[in-house]
């Protein structure tokens, strides 16, 4: 690890990884993963790629619709026609790193029905789509000369400094320094402030702690999004049963066996993400239960096995065959589409600062994600973000200087449990439909935790890191709530 960089990109998932390959290869990169370089949201994701990549079906204008539909109409409609629009070139591009989407037997790339969309045009690699990419990616960034990756890597604290930001970093929990001329924020989501998530457990919120810090600005923090269909499962990280397995047509049954979407959603199992979720609480307090299941059994086994085998293997690990069992099902937070709040280059409030991917908020998402958006914002975005910067060095901009400083680590040990605490109160407060009582008691202890971490002199340890990301993004979440 060098002392000074052109660019440093804090993640790994494909919104750090396209950036990176979108700058040029004059420009020198250093990429943070938190732990390894394929851990992250990026990787677990199942579903696929929503692009719209012929006209024969399906139009920009179509999906464009399904997005604001799906995001109750709060998304920005500039961001929104953005991703529609150019993503499909992004899409194209990464196939040419090597990225394999799933064929028709006459070799057309076959597309398969989420959520939220009127027409076919998910893209995926059977149910592993996520780590597909991202592997196929990381391959292309090892063989870029200027981009340096560095695992184990967190960034503790992030300072603007003179054309630049100096950024203090524990690598395998020893402090380094590391200057640069451009800073993007790729840290992903916020998921491990509940008690149950989908997401690993890197997703801490830290980019969102960093250029809160900075005083940049942070937008709809609130905007959380549950995922309706997780495995209903004692583990802290939930399995994911994807989207696409109503989207082949699996059914929603309540704790009697029986279909029920149609008592609520006339899109019945199609509805959007936040849609079901509501759906399947609301059924949840009418039935007094939390048992709900998935049933695709109804699908050719050998079909099942070749579709969905991420899924099948997760399921039987929990005793589940999904070719001949119903699949344990309940809410799980799931996504964030709030975040830093960007541009359409993904500039932050903050001079070369960006962030890109579920850390950033572009306003694409609005209230609620539509299926397989993520990872073609991810690619649009960071593009963007390399884009933009590739102009500002191109104009000549001044360079970030750097100096001697070493950070101080010491400090006294992290009182257990605080981490566990702020998970019992989002869980309790602000889970699908929100208990604004519990919000705001919550927030009155989270505040105090918060105020706490702060002030104490803790040691800089990861877990320190985490336990203030997590109070942070908490505190921001139910002060957004109280005030309505």
């Amino acid at each position: 690890m060098d002392k000074k960089y052109d660019v440093l990109i804090v993640g790994s998932g494909v919104g750090g990884l396209y950036t990176a390959l979108s700058l040029p290869e004059n420009l020198s990169v250093l990429m943070l993963s938190k732990k390894s370089d394929t851990l992250s949201n990026s990787s677990l994701a199942q579903g696929g790629v929503a692009a719209v990549l012929s006209f024969e079906n399906d139009s920009f204008d179509l999906h464009y619709e399904d997005t604001m539909i799906a995001g109750q109409h709060k998304n920005d409609p500039d961001a929104v026609r953005t991703l529609v629009t150019e993503g499909p070139d992004d899409v194209r591009k990464i196939m040419s790193y090597g990225v394999d989407f799933d064929k028709n037997p006459d070799g057309s790339i076959q597309k398969t029905l989420e959520g939220g969309h009127c027409r076919r045009r998910i893209v995926h690699h059977k149910d592993t789509t996520g780590a597909e990419i991202v592997n196929k990616l990381l391959e292309e960034v090892k063989r870029r000369k200027n981009i340096t990756q560095c695992e184990n890597s967190m960034v503790f604290r992030l300072e603007k400094v003179k054309s630049g930001f100096c950024a203090d970093i524990l690598h395998d929990e020893k402090p380094y320094t590391v200057f640069c001329d451009y800073c993007v924020l790729a840290t992903g989501g916020i998921g491990r402030v509940y008690k149950y998530t989908t997401n690993p457990a890197v997703a801490t919120g830290d980019g969102i702690r960093l250029a809160y810090e900075l005083g940049a600005t942070i937008r709809n923090l609130s905007f959380v999004q549950f995922h309706p269909t997780a495995f209903n499962g004692a583990d802290r990280e939930q399995f994911l049963i994807s989207e696409a397995v109503r989207g082949e047509g699996a059914y929603l049954l309540n704790c009697k066996k029986e279909r029920f979407m149609h008592r609520y959603d006339q899109r019945l199992e199609l509805a959007p993400r936040d849609v079901v979720s509501k759906c399947i609480i609301m059924e949840s307090r009418k039935t007094g239960s939390n048992e709900f299941y998935l049933d695709i059994t109804h699908r050719d086994r050998d079909y099942l096995l070749n579709r969905f085998p991420g899924i099948y293997e997760g399921c039987m690990k929990h005793g589940v065959d999904i070719t001949k069992d119903l699949i344990p099902v309940f809410p799980c937070q799931h996504y964030l589409m709030g975040g830093i709040g960007v541009d359409l280059d993904a500039r932050t409030t903050i001079a070369r600062l960006y962030a890109v991917g579920e850390c950033s908020c572009t306003g694409v998402h609005g209230k609620n994600r539509l299926a397989s958006n993520s990872l073609l914002e991810a690619l649009v975005f960071g593009r963007r973000a390399a884009q933009d910067i590739t102009r500002c060095v191109e104009a000549n901009f001044a360079h970030v200087v750097p100096d001697d400083r070493v950070p101080d680590i010491s400090g006294a040990p992290l009182p257990k449990g605080l981490r566990t605490e702020i998970r019992s109160i989002m869980q309790r407060a602000y889970f699908v439909i929100p208990d604004l009582g519990a919000v705001r008691t919550g927030l009155k202890r989270v505040d105090a935790i918060l105020k706490r971490l702060q002030t104490g002199k803790f040691a800089i340890t990861p877990d320190y890191c985490e336990a203030l990301s997590l109070a942070t993004v908490a505190h921001i979440i139910l002060k957004e709530v109280d005030e309505g």
